[in-house]
Protein backbone atom coordinates (compact mmCIF):
# COMPACT_ATOMS: atom_id res chain seq x y z
CA UNK A 1 0.00 0.00 0.00
CA UNK A 2 1.21 3.94 -0.92
CA UNK A 3 2.44 6.01 1.84
CA UNK A 4 0.93 8.45 2.93
CA UNK A 5 1.51 11.76 1.19
CA UNK A 6 -0.59 14.09 3.78
CA UNK A 7 -3.10 14.30 6.08
CA UNK A 8 -6.37 16.36 7.81
CA UNK A 9 -8.82 16.74 10.57
CA UNK A 10 -11.66 18.49 11.48
CA UNK A 11 -11.47 20.28 15.08
CA UNK A 12 -11.12 17.77 17.06
CA UNK A 13 -12.27 14.71 15.24
CA UNK A 14 -10.14 11.96 13.73
CA UNK A 15 -6.96 13.17 11.48
CA UNK A 16 -7.70 11.17 7.75
CA UNK A 17 -4.78 10.77 5.63
CA UNK A 18 -4.23 10.86 1.68
CA UNK A 19 -2.01 8.62 -0.92
CA UNK A 20 -1.38 8.39 -4.04
CA UNK A 21 -3.99 6.86 -6.70
CA UNK A 22 -1.71 4.87 -9.64
CA UNK A 23 -3.65 7.61 -12.14
CA UNK A 24 -2.06 10.62 -10.12
CA UNK A 25 -5.04 11.64 -8.27
CA UNK A 26 -5.29 12.14 -4.65
CA UNK A 27 -7.16 9.30 -2.44
CA UNK A 28 -8.45 10.50 0.81
CA UNK A 29 -9.55 7.98 3.40
CA UNK A 30 -12.86 7.86 4.45
CA UNK A 31 -14.24 9.63 7.64
CA UNK A 32 -16.01 7.96 10.39
CA UNK A 33 -19.73 7.12 9.97
CA UNK A 34 -19.98 9.29 13.57
CA UNK A 35 -19.61 12.38 12.04
CA UNK A 36 -19.70 11.74 8.06
CA UNK A 37 -22.42 9.32 7.51
CA UNK A 38 -20.28 7.88 5.01
CA UNK A 39 -17.62 5.54 4.85
CA UNK A 40 -15.16 4.34 1.84
CA UNK A 41 -12.29 5.92 0.43
CA UNK A 42 -12.78 8.44 -2.58
CA UNK A 43 -10.73 9.99 -5.12
CA UNK A 44 -10.33 13.55 -5.35
CA UNK A 45 -10.10 14.52 -9.02
CA UNK A 46 -6.58 16.84 -10.00
CA UNK A 47 -7.52 20.33 -9.71
CA UNK A 48 -11.27 19.69 -7.94
CA UNK A 49 -11.71 20.20 -4.31
CA UNK A 50 -14.74 17.90 -4.01
CA UNK A 51 -13.72 14.66 -2.77
CA UNK A 52 -16.32 12.39 -5.38
CA UNK A 53 -19.69 13.01 -5.95
CA UNK A 54 -19.39 16.95 -5.38
CA UNK A 55 -19.24 16.19 -1.67
CA UNK A 56 -16.22 18.75 0.22
CA UNK A 57 -14.26 17.44 2.68
CA UNK A 58 -15.31 18.64 6.05
CA UNK A 59 -18.68 19.76 4.66
CA UNK A 60 -20.07 15.95 4.36
CA UNK A 61 -21.88 16.29 6.79
CA UNK A 62 -25.64 14.56 8.19
CA UNK A 63 -28.44 16.79 9.52
CA UNK A 64 -27.82 16.51 13.09
CA UNK A 65 -24.61 17.70 13.08
CA UNK A 66 -25.13 21.04 10.77
CA UNK A 67 -28.00 21.66 13.18
CA UNK A 68 -25.51 21.09 16.33
CA UNK A 69 -23.25 23.73 14.35
CA UNK A 70 -25.87 26.12 14.70
CA UNK A 71 -25.88 25.99 18.65
CA UNK A 72 -22.92 25.15 19.77
CA UNK A 73 -19.20 27.33 18.83
CA UNK A 74 -17.12 27.45 16.35
CA UNK A 75 -14.19 24.26 17.14
CA UNK A 76 -16.57 22.47 20.00
CA UNK A 77 -15.67 21.01 22.16
CA UNK A 78 -11.93 22.29 21.68
CA UNK A 79 -12.81 25.69 21.17
CA UNK A 80 -14.52 26.01 24.86
CA UNK A 81 -14.40 24.75 28.31
CA UNK A 82 -14.75 21.07 29.27
CA UNK A 83 -17.64 21.67 31.68
CA UNK A 84 -19.29 23.87 28.94
CA UNK A 85 -21.87 21.37 27.70
CA UNK A 86 -23.55 20.49 31.29
CA UNK A 87 -23.28 23.59 32.05
CA UNK A 88 -25.47 24.55 29.20
CA UNK A 89 -27.70 21.29 29.28
CA UNK A 90 -28.77 22.55 32.94
CA UNK A 91 -28.74 25.90 32.02
CA UNK A 92 -31.20 25.18 29.05
CA UNK A 93 -33.41 23.48 32.03
CA UNK A 94 -34.14 26.31 34.08
CA UNK A 95 -34.64 28.62 31.61
CA UNK A 96 -37.29 26.81 29.97
CA UNK A 97 -38.67 26.07 33.56
CA UNK A 98 -38.15 30.36 34.03
CA UNK A 99 -39.92 30.34 31.10
CA UNK A 100 -43.12 28.83 32.07
CA UNK A 101 -43.29 30.34 35.31
CA UNK A 102 -42.91 33.77 33.74
CA UNK A 103 -45.63 32.60 31.48
CA UNK A 104 -47.91 32.56 34.68
CA UNK A 105 -46.28 35.52 36.31
CA UNK A 106 -47.77 37.43 32.89
CA UNK A 107 -50.91 36.12 33.08
CA UNK A 108 -51.94 37.01 36.92
CA UNK A 109 -50.17 40.40 36.45
CA UNK A 110 -52.64 41.05 33.30
CA UNK A 111 -55.53 39.92 35.33
CA UNK A 112 -54.76 42.27 37.98
CA UNK A 113 -54.95 45.21 35.56
CA UNK A 114 -57.50 44.19 34.32
CA UNK A 115 -57.43 42.62 31.11
CA UNK A 116 -60.62 41.09 30.31
CA UNK A 117 -62.68 43.16 32.80
CA UNK A 118 -65.02 45.40 31.04
CA UNK A 119 -65.00 47.80 34.37
CA UNK A 120 -61.14 48.46 33.86
CA UNK A 121 -59.55 51.76 33.36
CA UNK A 122 -57.35 51.79 30.33
CA UNK A 123 -55.55 55.21 31.82
CA UNK A 124 -55.18 53.55 35.19
CA UNK A 125 -53.41 49.81 33.65
CA UNK A 126 -51.00 52.37 32.20
CA UNK A 127 -50.41 54.36 34.99
CA UNK A 128 -49.94 50.84 36.71
CA UNK A 129 -47.54 49.52 33.86
CA UNK A 130 -45.56 52.72 33.94
CA UNK A 131 -45.04 53.10 37.36
CA UNK A 132 -44.04 49.42 37.78
CA UNK A 133 -41.71 49.31 35.08
CA UNK A 134 -39.59 53.09 35.99
CA UNK A 135 -39.45 51.73 39.48
CA UNK A 136 -37.53 48.38 37.91
CA UNK A 137 -35.08 51.10 36.43
CA UNK A 138 -34.19 52.68 39.07
CA UNK A 139 -33.93 49.93 41.05
CA UNK A 140 -31.60 48.33 38.09
CA UNK A 141 -29.03 51.02 38.15
CA UNK A 142 -28.84 51.69 41.95
CA UNK A 143 -27.96 47.92 42.18
CA UNK A 144 -25.84 48.56 39.25
CA UNK A 145 -23.88 51.34 41.13
CA UNK A 146 -23.85 49.28 44.52
CA UNK A 147 -23.03 45.80 43.66
CA UNK A 148 -21.66 46.00 39.72
CA UNK A 149 -18.14 45.86 40.79
CA UNK A 150 -17.88 42.62 43.04
CA UNK A 151 -20.07 40.80 40.83
CA UNK A 152 -16.93 39.31 38.92
CA UNK A 153 -15.45 37.46 42.19
CA UNK A 154 -18.65 35.32 43.13
CA UNK A 155 -19.90 34.90 40.11
CA UNK A 156 -21.58 31.65 40.55
CA UNK A 157 -23.07 33.09 44.45
CA UNK A 158 -24.36 35.94 42.49
CA UNK A 159 -26.16 34.01 39.83
CA UNK A 160 -28.00 31.90 42.32
CA UNK A 161 -29.12 34.73 44.44
CA UNK A 162 -30.34 36.07 41.13
CA UNK A 163 -32.07 33.13 39.97
CA UNK A 164 -33.70 32.76 43.57
CA UNK A 165 -34.62 36.46 43.56
CA UNK A 166 -36.38 36.53 39.93
CA UNK A 167 -38.60 33.26 41.87
CA UNK A 168 -39.72 35.51 44.64
CA UNK A 169 -40.15 38.13 42.27
CA UNK A 170 -43.20 35.89 39.88
CA UNK A 171 -44.25 34.28 43.13
CA UNK A 172 -45.09 38.41 44.03
CA UNK A 173 -46.47 38.62 40.77
CA UNK A 174 -48.45 35.48 40.58
CA UNK A 175 -50.08 37.01 44.24
CA UNK A 176 -50.48 40.30 43.43
CA UNK A 177 -54.71 39.89 41.72
CA UNK A 178 -55.53 37.95 45.56
CA UNK A 179 -54.19 41.43 47.16
CA UNK A 180 -55.75 44.29 44.66
CA UNK A 181 -55.88 47.35 47.13
CA UNK A 182 -51.68 46.97 47.01
CA UNK A 183 -51.82 45.55 43.84
CA UNK A 184 -49.31 48.23 42.37
CA UNK A 185 -46.90 48.35 45.54
CA UNK A 186 -46.59 44.31 45.20
CA UNK A 187 -45.90 44.19 41.54
CA UNK A 188 -43.41 47.30 41.77
CA UNK A 189 -41.72 45.11 44.26
CA UNK A 190 -41.18 42.45 42.22
CA UNK A 191 -39.22 44.58 39.63
CA UNK A 192 -37.40 45.57 42.47
CA UNK A 193 -36.12 41.98 42.53
CA UNK A 194 -36.15 41.46 38.91
CA UNK A 195 -33.82 43.95 38.28
CA UNK A 196 -31.31 41.56 39.37
CA UNK A 197 -33.01 37.96 37.39
CA UNK A 198 -29.86 36.82 35.17
CA UNK A 199 -30.50 37.47 31.28
CA UNK A 200 -30.79 33.56 30.87
CA UNK A 201 -33.71 33.68 32.26
CA UNK A 202 -36.84 33.91 30.47
CA UNK A 203 -39.31 36.41 31.52
CA UNK A 204 -41.93 37.93 29.91
CA UNK A 205 -41.96 40.78 27.65
CA UNK A 206 -43.01 43.62 29.48
CA UNK A 207 -40.78 43.17 31.82
CA UNK A 208 -37.68 41.84 29.43
CA UNK A 209 -36.02 45.61 29.57
CA UNK A 210 -35.73 45.19 33.32
CA UNK A 211 -33.78 42.08 33.86
CA UNK A 212 -29.79 41.28 33.60
CA UNK A 213 -27.97 43.51 35.96
CA UNK A 214 -26.60 40.78 38.49
CA UNK A 215 -27.30 37.99 35.51
CA UNK A 216 -26.28 39.83 32.61
CA UNK A 217 -22.49 40.91 34.81
CA UNK A 218 -21.94 37.00 36.15
CA UNK A 219 -23.21 35.78 32.44
CA UNK A 220 -20.36 37.91 31.02
CA UNK A 221 -17.68 36.29 33.55
CA UNK A 222 -19.05 32.84 32.77
CA UNK A 223 -18.55 33.63 29.18
CA UNK A 224 -15.16 34.54 29.70
CA UNK A 225 -14.14 31.28 31.48
CA UNK A 226 -15.88 29.06 28.54
CA UNK A 227 -13.96 31.20 25.95
CA UNK A 228 -10.83 29.06 25.34
CA UNK A 229 -10.17 30.22 22.26
CA UNK A 230 -10.60 34.68 21.98
CA UNK A 231 -13.95 33.49 20.97
CA UNK A 232 -16.26 35.14 23.29
CA UNK A 233 -18.33 36.36 20.92
CA UNK A 234 -18.96 33.28 19.19
CA UNK A 235 -19.90 31.61 22.62
CA UNK A 236 -22.22 34.70 23.48
CA UNK A 237 -24.47 34.25 20.23
CA UNK A 238 -24.45 30.86 20.31
CA UNK A 239 -25.75 30.82 23.85
CA UNK A 240 -28.11 33.66 22.80
CA UNK A 241 -29.35 31.26 20.07
CA UNK A 242 -29.54 27.95 22.48
CA UNK A 243 -31.67 30.73 25.10
CA UNK A 244 -33.66 32.00 21.90
CA UNK A 245 -34.32 27.85 20.99
CA UNK A 246 -35.45 27.92 24.64
CA UNK A 247 -37.68 30.68 24.83
CA UNK A 248 -39.68 29.40 21.99
CA UNK A 249 -40.09 26.09 23.39
CA UNK A 250 -41.87 27.24 26.85
CA UNK A 251 -43.94 29.87 24.47
CA UNK A 252 -45.28 26.94 22.52
CA UNK A 253 -45.54 24.97 26.05
CA UNK A 254 -46.76 28.09 27.77
CA UNK A 255 -49.55 28.41 24.66
CA UNK A 256 -50.91 24.27 25.88
CA UNK A 257 -50.89 24.89 29.73
CA UNK A 258 -52.37 28.14 30.20
CA UNK A 259 -55.73 27.64 29.13
CA UNK A 260 -55.93 24.05 31.05
CA UNK A 261 -54.57 26.06 34.75
CA UNK A 262 -55.85 29.67 34.10
CA UNK A 263 -59.33 28.67 35.71
CA UNK A 264 -57.98 27.34 38.78
CA UNK A 265 -55.71 29.14 40.84
CA UNK A 266 -54.86 26.49 43.23
CA UNK A 267 -53.32 24.54 40.32
CA UNK A 268 -52.08 27.37 38.68
CA UNK A 269 -50.31 27.68 41.77
CA UNK A 270 -49.45 24.26 42.29
CA UNK A 271 -47.53 24.23 38.63
CA UNK A 272 -45.26 27.04 39.70
CA UNK A 273 -44.28 25.47 42.72
CA UNK A 274 -43.46 22.68 40.94
CA UNK A 275 -41.74 24.84 37.98
CA UNK A 276 -39.73 27.03 40.34
CA UNK A 277 -38.38 23.70 42.16
CA UNK A 278 -37.65 22.33 38.82
CA UNK A 279 -35.93 25.56 38.36
CA UNK A 280 -33.78 25.77 41.28
CA UNK A 281 -32.95 22.35 41.16
CA UNK A 282 -31.27 23.19 37.53
CA UNK A 283 -29.06 25.78 38.66
CA UNK A 284 -27.62 24.54 41.25
CA UNK A 285 -26.66 21.83 38.61
CA UNK A 286 -25.29 24.00 36.38
CA UNK A 287 -23.71 26.28 38.89
CA UNK A 288 -22.19 23.13 40.65
CA UNK A 289 -21.10 21.95 37.51
CA UNK A 290 -18.88 24.99 36.64
CA UNK A 291 -15.08 24.25 36.99
CA UNK A 292 -13.41 28.11 37.50
CA UNK A 293 -9.51 27.80 37.54
CA UNK A 294 -8.92 31.38 38.54
CA UNK A 295 -9.10 32.07 42.12
CA UNK A 296 -10.96 33.96 44.19
CA UNK A 297 -10.97 35.03 48.30
CA UNK A 298 -13.38 31.71 49.03
CA UNK A 299 -11.78 29.24 46.34
CA UNK A 300 -8.69 30.49 47.65
CA UNK A 301 -9.15 29.64 51.25
CA UNK A 302 -10.32 26.33 50.87
CA UNK A 303 -7.22 25.19 48.41
CA UNK A 304 -4.79 27.12 50.96
CA UNK A 305 -6.48 25.71 54.15
CA UNK A 306 -6.46 22.27 52.38
CA UNK A 307 -2.43 23.20 51.87
CA UNK A 308 -1.98 24.17 55.12
CA UNK A 309 -2.76 21.01 56.69
CA UNK A 310 -2.34 18.07 54.18
CA UNK A 311 0.79 19.49 52.27
CA UNK A 312 -0.67 19.25 48.69
CA UNK A 313 -2.99 21.73 46.47
CA UNK A 314 -6.21 21.35 45.25
CA UNK A 315 -7.42 20.91 42.18
CA UNK A 316 -9.76 23.22 40.37
CA UNK A 317 -12.57 20.20 40.15
CA UNK A 318 -11.74 19.55 44.16
CA UNK A 319 -12.12 23.18 44.98
CA UNK A 320 -15.02 24.11 42.97
CA UNK A 321 -16.85 21.42 44.25
CA UNK A 322 -16.41 22.17 48.21
CA UNK A 323 -16.88 25.92 47.17
CA UNK A 324 -20.13 27.16 49.51
CA UNK A 325 -22.95 28.32 46.80
CA UNK A 326 -25.99 29.26 49.50
CA UNK A 327 -24.17 30.63 52.17
CA UNK A 328 -20.69 31.80 53.03
CA UNK A 329 -19.62 33.87 50.49
CA UNK A 330 -16.17 34.78 52.38
CA UNK A 331 -13.67 33.14 54.64
CA UNK A 332 -13.85 33.93 58.08
CA UNK A 333 -11.00 36.80 58.05
CA UNK A 334 -12.10 40.04 56.74
CA UNK A 335 -9.99 40.52 53.88
CA UNK A 336 -9.36 44.06 52.44
CA UNK A 337 -6.86 44.39 49.43
CA UNK A 338 -6.25 47.85 48.03
CA UNK A 339 -6.70 49.51 51.39
CA UNK A 340 -6.16 53.23 51.23
CA UNK A 341 -2.85 54.33 53.39
CA UNK A 342 -4.12 56.76 55.38
CA UNK A 343 -6.03 54.34 57.02
CA UNK A 344 -4.03 52.18 57.70
CA UNK A 345 -1.25 53.64 59.59
CA UNK A 346 -1.31 57.20 61.20
CA UNK A 347 2.33 57.48 62.26
CA UNK A 348 6.18 57.08 61.12
CA UNK A 349 6.67 54.34 63.84
CA UNK A 350 3.84 52.62 62.72
CA UNK A 351 4.96 52.95 58.58
CA UNK A 352 8.58 51.33 60.30
CA UNK A 353 6.64 48.24 62.17
CA UNK A 354 4.78 47.41 58.79
CA UNK A 355 7.89 47.75 56.51
CA UNK A 356 10.54 45.70 58.55
CA UNK A 357 11.80 42.61 57.71
CA UNK A 358 10.40 41.94 54.20
CA UNK A 359 10.25 44.43 50.73
CA UNK A 360 7.18 43.25 49.30
CA UNK A 361 5.15 45.47 47.25
CA UNK A 362 2.57 45.38 49.76
CA UNK A 363 2.06 46.63 53.52
CA UNK A 364 -0.25 44.62 55.41
CA UNK A 365 -2.22 45.57 58.91
CA UNK A 366 -3.48 42.90 61.28
CA UNK A 367 -6.33 43.65 63.59
CA UNK A 368 -6.57 40.62 66.02
CA UNK A 369 -9.82 41.80 67.67
CA UNK A 370 -11.86 41.73 64.83
CA UNK A 371 -9.74 39.44 62.78
CA UNK A 372 -9.64 42.24 60.07
CA UNK A 373 -6.44 42.22 57.36
CA UNK A 374 -5.97 45.22 55.44
CA UNK A 375 -3.58 45.59 52.73
CA UNK A 376 -1.86 48.39 50.94
CA UNK A 377 -0.40 47.81 47.43
CA UNK A 378 1.98 49.46 45.85
CA UNK A 379 1.97 50.89 42.24
CA UNK A 380 4.22 47.86 41.34
CA UNK A 381 2.01 45.40 42.90
CA UNK A 382 1.10 42.49 40.03
CA UNK A 383 -1.34 39.42 40.15
CA UNK A 384 1.30 37.69 41.59
CA UNK A 385 1.89 40.00 44.11
CA UNK A 386 -1.57 40.33 45.19
CA UNK A 387 -2.11 36.70 45.34
CA UNK A 388 0.88 36.36 47.67
CA UNK A 389 -0.68 39.35 49.84
CA UNK A 390 -4.43 37.56 50.01
CA UNK A 391 -2.52 34.32 50.61
CA UNK A 392 -0.48 35.96 53.19
CA UNK A 393 -3.85 37.57 55.30
CA UNK A 394 -5.57 34.23 55.00
CA UNK A 395 -2.95 32.67 56.48
CA UNK A 396 -2.80 35.32 59.56
CA UNK A 397 -6.46 34.36 59.86
CA UNK A 398 -5.29 30.51 60.32
CA UNK A 399 -3.56 31.55 62.77
CA UNK A 400 -7.15 32.64 64.51
CA UNK A 401 -8.98 28.87 63.59
CA UNK A 402 -8.51 25.72 64.41
CA UNK A 403 -6.92 23.06 62.12
CA UNK A 404 -3.20 21.94 62.44
CA UNK A 405 -1.21 23.86 60.88
CA UNK A 406 2.85 23.98 59.71
CA UNK A 407 5.47 24.16 62.48
CA UNK A 408 6.26 27.67 62.35
CA UNK A 409 2.83 28.48 61.79
CA UNK A 410 1.77 26.38 65.00
CA UNK A 411 4.42 28.22 66.89
CA UNK A 412 2.75 31.93 65.84
CA UNK A 413 -0.74 30.46 66.22
CA UNK A 414 0.44 29.40 70.21
CA UNK A 415 1.83 32.94 70.42
CA UNK A 416 -0.73 34.83 68.99
CA UNK A 417 -3.50 33.13 71.32
CA UNK A 418 -1.11 33.77 74.25
CA UNK A 419 0.38 37.49 73.65
CA UNK A 420 -1.27 40.68 73.70
CA UNK A 421 -2.70 42.48 70.83
CA UNK A 422 0.37 44.89 70.36
CA UNK A 423 2.28 42.48 69.15
CA UNK A 424 0.29 41.93 65.44
CA UNK A 425 2.79 43.81 63.57
CA UNK A 426 5.22 41.24 65.34
CA UNK A 427 3.36 38.47 64.13
CA UNK A 428 2.60 40.12 60.70
CA UNK A 429 6.63 40.69 60.39
CA UNK A 430 7.32 36.73 61.47
CA UNK A 431 4.76 35.67 58.53
CA UNK A 432 6.42 37.32 56.07
CA UNK A 433 9.70 35.71 56.84
CA UNK A 434 7.29 31.73 56.44
CA UNK A 435 5.60 33.27 53.83
CA UNK A 436 9.02 33.77 51.93
CA UNK A 437 9.63 29.76 51.67
CA UNK A 438 5.62 28.77 51.82
CA UNK A 439 4.67 30.81 49.02
CA UNK A 440 7.00 29.75 46.17
CA UNK A 441 6.22 25.94 47.03
CA UNK A 442 2.44 27.51 47.22
CA UNK A 443 2.48 28.85 43.98
CA UNK A 444 4.32 25.79 41.82
CA UNK A 445 1.43 23.65 43.74
CA UNK A 446 -1.52 25.91 42.20
CA UNK A 447 0.40 26.02 39.06
CA UNK A 448 1.05 22.12 38.49
CA UNK A 449 -2.85 21.62 39.63
CA UNK A 450 -3.77 23.07 36.57
CA UNK A 451 -4.83 27.13 38.49
CA UNK A 452 -4.10 30.06 36.62
CA UNK A 453 -2.04 32.05 37.97
CA UNK A 454 -1.57 34.94 35.60
CA UNK A 455 -4.62 36.55 36.64
CA UNK A 456 -7.56 36.53 39.58
CA UNK A 457 -11.29 36.88 40.75
CA UNK A 458 -9.88 38.59 44.16
CA UNK A 459 -11.54 41.40 44.67
CA UNK A 460 -9.36 45.11 44.89
CA UNK A 461 -10.06 48.21 45.51
CA UNK A 462 -8.33 50.91 43.17
CA UNK A 463 -6.01 52.52 45.92
CA UNK A 464 -2.14 52.32 45.19
CA UNK A 465 0.90 53.74 47.03
CA UNK A 466 4.28 54.22 47.11
CA UNK A 467 6.41 54.44 50.07
CA UNK A 468 10.32 54.78 50.92
CA UNK A 469 12.41 51.58 52.09
CA UNK A 470 13.61 52.66 55.20
CA UNK A 471 11.37 56.17 56.30
CA UNK A 472 12.48 58.66 58.79
CA UNK A 473 10.37 61.12 60.95
CA UNK A 474 12.63 63.86 58.61
CA UNK A 475 11.33 62.90 55.00
CA UNK A 476 7.70 63.00 56.58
Amino acid sequence: MADVLCSEQFGSGAARGCRAAPDGSLQWEAWGRSWWGFSGAFTAKPGGRDGGGGVAPGTATPPLSRLLAVFLPQGFPDSVSPDYLPYQLWDSVQAFASSLSGSLATHAVLLGIGVGDAKASVSAATATWLVKDSTGMLGRIVFAWWMGSKMDCNAKQWRLFADILNDIAMFLEIMAPILPFCFTITVCISNLAKLTAPLTLTVPFPTQCLVGVAGGATRAALTMHQARRNNMADVSAKDGSQETLVNLAGLLVSLLMLPLVSDSPSLSLGCFFFLTALHIYANYRAIRALVIETLNEQRLWLVLRHFLQQGEVLGPTSANRMEPLWTGFWSSVSLSLGAPLHCVMSSVSELQQLLEGHREPYLLRWDQSRNQVQVVLSQMAGPEAILKAATHGLVLGALRGDGPLPGELEELRNRVWAGPEKESWIVVRETHQVLDKLFPKFLKGLQDAGWSTEKHQLEVDEWRATWLLCPEKKVL
